[in-house]
């Protein structure tokens, strides 16, 4: 029996998880918000070092993960993502689906997540969700991701190509195909392309093809960051300063 998730609240809900004694899941660093004395939380290199680090410069999170174990018996825990949002639990199995950074939140042991080079180099030049390196899950179980706002799930059909604006893109299926590029239209060619992608705030697109599912969020926290510090100044915060090297490693 695999521990049980559950979302709490309709606006930036809880995920709720029930674990049975030998139960276990793991999670991204700080989502516990509550968890009951049967549990324990320890932190975990998931996957190993070489995996830990490569999800690490993938998607900017901690190198240790959240891992909640039912030791005492059965029990009760909270998480949440950092961002505000939404969150969807997700069946993984027959489908396996791509990772955006960020979107993590946590999985059932039956789930990996595991950090690949994107087979999309060209997009990786260009795109600030992955990378060089995308996260994809394997295996079989549940997984819960978060994005920024609300959650839209969009079916994609053969014939029907979708293009979704690259900072509002939360995950999709893997059997999917995808382009990645600096603007919608394709009869520009790359300069005007670049010059109406400036002019227009249009940005990186996405362009999604063939049979599956992607789940994008209503807001972009890049837009949203870019907003926060032309208010507060560019002096506000950021990763790095004094913390050295050892400290954005973790």
């Amino acid at each position: 029996m695999a521990a049980t998730f559950s979302l709490i609240g309709t606006i930036e809900p809880f995920l709720h998880c029930n674990l049975k004694k030998g139960d276990s899941i793991y999670c991204e660093a700080n989502a516990m918000v509550m968890l009951e004395s049967n549990l324990e939380l320890k932190g975990k290199l998931q996957g190993g070092l070489v995996q830990s680090l490569m999800r690490r410069f993938a998607n900017d999170e901690s190198l240790f993960q959240q891992q909640i174990e039912a030791v005492n018996g059965e029990g009760d825990c909270l998480l949440a993502p950092t961002l505000d949002g939404d969150m969807q639990i997700i069946d993984v199995g027959t489908r396996q689906y791509t990772l955006s950074d960020g979107a993590f939140v946590a999985a059932q042991t039956g789930v990996n997540i595991k950090a690949s080079i994107q087979r999309n180099l060209g997009g990786a030049v260009f795109g600030d969700t992955g990378g060089f390196m995308v996260m994809q899950t394997q295996g079989n179980g549940q997984v819960v991701v978060s994005g920024f706002g609300s959650l839209f799930e969009i079916e994609v059909t053969p014939g029907k190509d979708v293009i979704i604006d690259n900072g509002h893109v939360v995950c999709w299926d893997s059997r999917l195909e995808y382009n990645l590029s600096v603007a919608t239209s394709k009869k520009k060619g790359f300069m005007g392309n670049i010059i109406n992608s400036v002019t227009s705030g249009e940005g990186m697109v996405l362009n999604f093809s063939g049979t599956g599912k992607v789940i994008i969020c209503s807001r972009n926290r890049e837009s949203y960051q870019g907003w926060l510090q032309s208010i507060l100044g560019s002096n506000s915060g950021g990763r790095g300063g004094s913390n050295g090297f050892l400290g954005n490693i973790l």
